[in-house]
């Protein structure tokens, strides 16, 4: 949903945001790519642990990326940027680690 949102809006986002046009496609495509992912283990009965590992270290690279990104961008982005940029990092962080805490139970074994 965030990434189809991000995708549609990308040239309003820009504006609000301050940001490059294809830093909002690039998170858009992001967004889309791990949701599909996790999606395709949400509706699977059995799911490997590598499979869970990966989510999980996906999650907790995308943080510093978004961080690196507020820090990049510091001079032209929005107050709107930043929050959108580090409330992303955040939460997507936090998820990773609480992924990576059960993620022996998210293997349905």
């Amino acid at each position: 949903m965030v990434g189809a949102t991000c995708l549609a809006a990308h040239p309003l986002l820009a504006d609000l945001h301050h940001l490059p046009r294809s830093l909002l496609i690039f998170m858009g495509l992001a967004n889309l790519l791990y949701g599909s992912y996790s999606l395709s283990l949400a509706v699977r009965r059995q799911r490997s642990l590598r499979s869970i590992q990966i989510l999980c270290i996906a999650n907790l690279l995308w943080a510093p990326i978004c961080f690196s990104l507020a820090a990049i961008f510091r001079q032209p982005i929005s107050v709107f940027g930043l929050v959108h940029l580090i409330g992303e990092g955040l939460y997507v962080g936090g998820l990773g680690f609480v992924e990576w805490q059960f993620r022996y139970r998210l293997t349905n074994r």
